[in-house]
């Protein structure tokens, strides 16, 4: 099949790995520790980030970043977000021609509030034909345990999502392809903030109908957005728009669902951020997400709340009585 370079060894990343490798690639994994390299190259586990899960033995790991690069036909990012910038104007270079570039990061650029893709195709100068966008309800740990899941590639060029599709298509990973690759990092991007948003309530001791409301109207405030910003409308009604929200919101795998619930239940954004492990990006793009919904005329009142809650310019409780005390409008209106 092809060689597949991955970037970072985190959970994600090194499930995702773990499926290219599942679908018959040579997969090297780039990791910034020796105990993960080891771990992963001798005992064929990440014991870091996800302990007791068996790696299959083509994929492999090394802290060297252009033998990691080297002959790969895909180079798959996932990096914290606001470190993808810094991360490829040192060794975005080594990235041979005709590679394409598979973005699974969640998040928009602080300072520019640019998408993943865009970071990438500013710093690299690579086309927009060769960078795709992997998005969709993935919680890592059921992937890597084999449990079936489903995925939006969505590229430019259909024929490299195709490609890509093929590429990563296992019995229990199942992807699908588009070309709104906007759309795609809008939802995984907005739903991380939903995400902070019901993990607040459930730290409370709010119910289901909360959770429902939240996830509901959530989705209409990212609806909004993406259609300001020249997304597709439909992507939001599928596998990377509400898929990707109700299992984010759902699940108490989701990082940014269980740092909402830290915040709920009285801890600090710095005790939670250390309570978490795991990077939880909604916590750095809420206000990224925010001010691009300002610049557009777009109102998004559940991630105004989160990120007055996640600058402290608010506190919880007054997080909750804010977003109820709301004045009713007609439901397709959409305020």
């Amino acid at each position: 099949m092809a060689r597949v370079a991955v970037f970072s060894a985190g959970s994600w990343g090194t499930t995702m790995a773990k499926v290219f490798a599942d679908a018959g690639n040579d997969v090297m994994v780039h990791a910034r520790r020796d105990e993960v390299v080891d771990a992963i190259n001798t005992r064929h586990e990440n014991p870091r980030y996800l302990p007791g899960v068996l790696l299959p033995p083509r994929l492999q790991a090394t802290k060297n970043t252009t033998f990691a690069l080297s002959g790969a036909a895909y180079v798959v990012l996932s990096i914290p977000a606001q470190t993808l910038r810094d991360n490829l104007a040192a060794w975005g270079r080594y990235i041979r021609p005709g590679t394409v570039v598979v973005s699974l990061m969640k998040g928009i650029e602080t300072d520019t509030g640019l998408r993943m893709s865009e970071v990438i195709h500013e710093v690299t100068g690579i086309p927009f034909a060769r960078i795709a966008v992997l998005s969709g309800p993935n919680l890592a740990r059921e992937i890597a345990a084999g449990q079936p899941a489903a995925s939006v590639i969505a590229c430019p060029d259909e024929n490299a999502a195709v490609a890509l599709r093929n590429a990563c298509h296992t019995p229990y990973f199942r992807p699908y392809t588009a070309t709104d690759v906007a759309g795609c990092e809008l939802g995984g991007a907005t739903k991380n903030v939903i995400a902070l948003a019901v993990g607040l309530a459930t730290g409370l001791g709010l119910g289901d109908n909360a959770r429902a409301l939240l996830i509901t109207r959530g989705l209409a405030e990212t609806a909004r957005l993406g259609a300001a910003m020249g997304a597709d409308p439909l992507t939001f009604s599928g596998l990377a728009g509400a898929g990707d929200l109700i299992a984010t919101c759902s699940s108490p795998l989701s990082r940014n669902r269980t740092f909402g619930e830290h915040l709920g239940q009285g801890m600090t954004v710095d005790e939670a951020t250390r309570a978490t492990n795991e990077t939880a990006e909604g916590v750095k793009s809420c206000g990224a997400i925010l001010d691009l919904a300002r610049a557009h005329g777009v109102e998004m009142p559940i991630t105004e709340v989160a990120a007055a809650v996640i600058n402290g310019t608010t506190t919880v409780k007054d997080a909750a009585a804010a977003l109820l005390s709301r004045t009713p409008k007609p439901e397709l209106y959409g305020g």
